[in-house]
């Protein structure tokens, strides 16, 4: 389960921030998560309060915006939200699709004390 590994990574940032910025407790994270990240959203609700016990962030909400999937196809040139991999483009029907975003992860706010 990458999602473990995915949470500690989370903390670590938390952690870093409340080095940097003089705050004491963690009410929110909130991440965005591309739908092509291959992140599991309830895996990672599950593995965020097991990680975050005993830290700055125990008990802490987490929140996740789902990202949506983006391609661009090189036959008709056009952009298309797309919900996995090898779909074909939605406006011309070909298979030659670059995906130009959904695949990444971010925290994208902390709420804080």
């Amino acid at each position: 389960m990458h999602e473990m590994a995915l949470c500690e990574g989370i903390i670590g940032i938390v952690e870093e921030e409340a080095r940097n910025r003089p705050f004491s407790k963690v009410k929110a994270v909130c991440l965005e998560i591309g739908v092509l990240g291959h992140v599991a959203p309830e895996a990672m609700r599950f593995c965020f309060e097991a990680v975050a016990a005993r830290t700055i962030a125990q008990g802490a909400r987490l929140e996740i915006f789902e990202m949506p999937g983006i391609a661009w196809c090189m036959a008709c040139s056009k952009s298309a939200k797309i919900r996995q991999r090898y779909e074909p483009c939605p406006s011309c029907g070909s298979y030659q699709l670059q995906v130009t975003g959904g695949e990444e992860m971010r925290v994208k706010e902390l709420e804080v004390d």
